[in-house]
């Protein structure tokens, strides 16, 4: 009973700290996007609420939290108030499996830095991920604006092509490391020094970041909003929290798979040099250093998010799934089948 009650605890400090950082991340991300844009395109970014701008990430929340909630006359009113939350929900979920640590020892028992330490952990991503595209669709369907049904077919067409190219990544990942859980990935990484599966999987490293750029709609695969052509896409008619919604949802994808990027193929926690010159493991304080080198990785993806914003124009519709089903598809399977191929021979 007290291993249960344990348990029970446990998962909930972790969800409950892992969905403020969640949060926390998606406001301050905003800001980031904002000056590391505006340094880049020469103009200011944001500078007048607190020190530095700081303060405007809670401003922005709460012009969100106090706007006018818009309900147009013919939405199917469940299905359109549920849709912002399963996209939010699932953006939530995706994290449950990141390890974002080394193990430690607490009240005389081994913790992991994970919500839920899965053994198929890789099949659960995959399940979870395959469910964002029912927010999208569900909203731009329940809307009853043909703008936006344009936008969420765009979307789900977008995101069920580009999720075979990732999937097939993934799976590639898999046979290196012969496990699904994302420690045990972490752990075959690590195992004789720096054998990180980006220098392994080069492919691999591109297909997953590619997919992943499709799969949050961000630019230059964007095309579920287009607002040139589409006034906003799938959440046209969405205004205030429930756009907010919509809104943090796209931002925590964007921490998730930086954080997936890190843990399959930037080694998870383990820094640079690890096996060679010191051991994580046995250093003081390994589980500070071990969510230092985990936080810095992920925040140099998603610096890549940002960076390929300011400089890719967006893709012609043609353009982007021709790419997804002629060159990623095809390449995804050929490196599958060459990783298969290579540890069956050695």
């Amino acid at each position: 009973m007290r291993d249960a009650i344990d348990i029970i605890a446990e998962s909930l400090i972790k969800s409950v700290v892992a969905i403020g950082f969640l949060f926390a991340s998606f406001g301050y991300l905003t800001y980031a996007e904002r000056k590391i844009l505006g340094r880049m395109q020469s103009r200011y970014g944001p500078n007048r609420v607190g020190p530095f701008g700081l303060l405007q990430p809670l401003a922005d929340g709460l012009k969100l939290l106090l706007k006018e909630q818009v309900t147009p006359r013919e939405v199917k009113t469940f299905v359109y108030l549920a849709a912002p939350a399963i996209s939010i929900f699932v953006a939530l979920m995706a994290f449950a499996i990141v390890p974002v640590g080394p193990p430690f020892f607490l009240f005389g028992k081994e913790r992991i830095m994970a919500i839920a330490n899965v053994n198929i952990g890789l099949l659960y991503l995959v399940a979870i991920l395959s469910l964002g595209v029912y927010g999208i669709v569900l909203g731009s369907w329940s809307s009853a604006n043909r703008y936006s049904l344009l936008g969420g077919l765009r979307s789900s067409a977008q995101m069920i092509s580009y999720e075979l190219s990732l999937g097939l990544a993934l799976i590639a990942v898999v046979v290196l490391a012969g496990t699904l859980s994302p420690m045990g990935i972490v752990a075959a990484q690590n195992q004789t020094g720096m054998s990180w599966f980006f220098l392994l999987q080069p492919i691999g490293f591109l297909l997953f970041a590619i997919g992943g750029f499709a799969e949050t709609n961000r630019a230059p695969f964007d095309l579920a909003e287009a607002e040139q052509e589409l006034v906003a896409g799938y959440h046209t008619e969405y205004a205030g929290m429930r756009f907010a919604l919509y809104f943090a949802a796209e931002y925590i994808n964007m921490v998730t798979i930086s954080a997936l990027v890190t843990t399959l193929f930037l080694g998870g926690w383990v820094g640079i040099g690890n096996g060679i010159f010191f051991n994580i493991t046995s250093a003081p304080w390994a589980q500070l250093i071990g969510v230092f080198w985990f936080l810095f990785k992920s925040a140099a993806f998603l610096f890549l998010y940002i960076w390929i914003r300011a400089t890719l124009p967006r893709l012609r519709y043609d353009q982007l799934m021709w790419f997804g089903w002629k060159i990623l598809l095809p390449v995804a399977v050929l490196n599958l089948v060459v990783t298969a191929l290579y540890v069956s021979l050695i």
